[in-house]
């Protein structure tokens, strides 16, 4: 068999080197590009960098001016997909043997010491046993980086970029972990080059024009990268204190640290935010303030359509107050996401998105929400989508006071009404700009669907105990004849007594005053005799 021709080392050469001339006449185009600042010329300067990373897919500054151009052109998704391997919670779950999805937590706390975040050419070797073969290769590349003082530097961009990204898309522990070593590396290289320098040295110059590497960032970088940090620790941890209330039992402490979150005056990323209304409507449900938990519920819908905790939670929210339709709705919509993931043996959404979902465990779920979805179709057609507790979802108790009702339903319509549902949005940083119009679609229309519910209960309720007042006053003029009629009788009765006992009292008088006329003529008898005297005879016949 004849070799296989191959060609001259001359051809090689040449060929490597109008590679490596194209590659730095496309980067030097591109930081030129990336200098003007503009969104088109950034853009332009990315394509520059896509043709030159075809040639070497290796070379780490046209690696390093692509991500930087991506972060400030707000592609944060693009940034995370192309580092997607340095993300810390994606790596772990990847390494996760249990399941054949990443599973993804998000109370897991993040440690340096699982998860090593740059790789190098020599990554696999830390694997490896320890016993291994000389290679005077690997020494000549440490002594050269020792020199160069370059060891740190190279791939140490990837935590500052990386983190930026992954706080605007709600990674919050991912951001910070990446944001503090990056910025521990910075530091501890700035202090191993400062050593060598000299008094004049500390001046700012163009270095990396110099060295040919690419432009040091802007004096303001670091401070605005502690800025992050430290709003980023604030966030963490008003989000760990509500959720260990949240555990406890404290249910109001839990709806206080949340609303701080959600209400602060500094916006939060958009999956973030999700994730604490959803924590919320948890505590709202506990709580038994059921229309504040289904709005919560919206919220967190409007802002992740595919959350699969959400859905399940709303649907149960309306099962609770018998309110079967839209509880369809959300199986049905459920079961769409779970066959999907079936079907395409993957979480829906980028692969950054959190969903606390086992894949092994959704069979199971589809098939008892597919017989719960039985049984809400045969409820509905045997008619019993008009019996919806009103009363609870209202947050009041059964036979409550008008007032009580008129008190409930204002706060209930200032909070829930439509044309406020969407305040929310103002507060979300959106990792992507035309997302913003969708959430507020989605945002109005779940709420216009709580605010006629809730008018419904309203109307349903104050019918009820206008019934009963109506009942109430019947029996109260009942009662009132009743008494009126017994008045009478009474009277009538006691009319008669009185009577009676008028003619018996004159009888008795009459009887009294004959015999009062007898004893005073004997009186006037003895007065006129005297006392010892006799008695004549017309006095004693009288007398007699």
């Amino acid at each position: 068999m004849a070799a296989s021709p191959s060609l001259p080392c001359a051809e090689k050469k040449h060929w490597w080197l109008t590679n490596r001339k194209l590659v730095d006449k496309y980067v030097k185009d591109a930081r030129v590009l990336i200098a003007t600042r503009e969104q088109s010329e950034i853009a332009s300067a990315i394509n520059l960098l896509d043709a030159a990373l075809a040639l070497s897919p290796r070379i780490e500054l046209a690696l390093e001016l692509k991500a930087r151009s991506l972060l400030s052109l707000r592609r944060f998704k693009d940034v995370a997909d192309m580092l997607q391997d340095y993300i810390p919670s994606i790596k772990m779950g990847s390494d996760d043997s249990s399941s054949s999805l990443p599973l993804e937590n998000s109370s897991q706390q993040l440690s340096r010491e699982q998860v090593k975040l740059l790789s190098s050419g020599d990554s696999l070797e830390s694997d490896q046993s320890s016993l291994k073969c000389f290679s005077v290769t690997d020494l000549k590349k440490k002594v050269m980086a020792g020199l160069c003082k370059n060891c740190d530097k190279e791939g140490q961009w990837r935590y500052l970029v990386l983190g930026q990204a992954c706080c605007h898309l709600g990674l919050m522990e991912d951001a910070m972990l990446l944001l503090q070593t990056g910025k521990r590396l910075a530091t501890a290289a700035f202090r191993r080059e400062s050593i060598c320098w000299s008094d004049d040295s500390f001046s700012f110059c163009d270095s990396a024009t110099i060295s040919n590497q690419p432009p040091t960032p802007p004096k303001t970088e670091a401070e605005s990268i502690s800025q992050l940090l430290s709003h980023i620790k604030l966030l963490c941890r008003r989000k760990t204190a509500a959720i260990s209330a949240l555990d406890a039992g404290l249910h109001s402490e839990a709806i206080r640290h949340f609303s701080k979150i959600v209400d602060g005056r500094r916006g939060a990323p958009q999956s973030f935010l999700a994730e604490c209304y959803l924590y919320r409507a948890y505590a709202y449900r506990s709580s038994g303030r059921i229309a504040e938990s289904i709005a919560d519920c919206n919220r967190t819908l409007a802002l992740e359509p595919i959350s699969i905790e959400a859905l399940s939670t709303r649907a149960s929210l309306f099962e609770t107050i018998r309110c079967f339709p839209d509880c369809l709705h959300d199986l049905e919509h459920l079961k769409l996401l779970y066959n999907s993931i079936l079907r395409d043996r993957k979480l829906p959404g980028p692969a950054s998105k959190r969903q606390n979902v086992r894949y092994r465990e959704i069979p199971g779920k589809l098939c008892s929400i597919t017989a719960k979805i039985q049984q809400l179709k045969q409820r509905i057609a045997s008619g019993e989508t008009g019996n919806v507790d009103y009363y609870t979802l209202i947050g009041l108790r059964r036979g409550c006071s008008r007032s009580e009702l008129e008190t409930a339903h204002l706060l209930l319509t200032l909070r829930h009404k439509p044309d406020k549902s969407t305040g929310f949005v103002i507060r979300c940083e959106f990792a992507e700009e035309h997302d913003v119009d969708s959430v507020r679609d989605r945002a109005k229309m779940s709420a216009l669907l709580l605010y006629r519910l809730i008018q419904k209960g309203y109307s349903s309720i104050m019918t009820t105990i206008m019934d009963e007042e109506k009942q109430r006053k019947k029996a109260s003029a009942a009662l009132q004849v009743q008494q009126t009629h017994e008045k009478t009788k009474l009277d009538s009765e006691l009319g008669t007594i009185s009577i009676c006992n008028t003619k018996t009292a004159m009888a008795a008088g009459s009887v009294f005053q004959g015999g009062f006329c007898r004893d005073l003529g004997v009186v006037n008898l003895l007065s006129h005799t005297g006392f010892n005297g006799s008695i004549p005879m017309k006095y004693e016949a009288l007398s007699c």
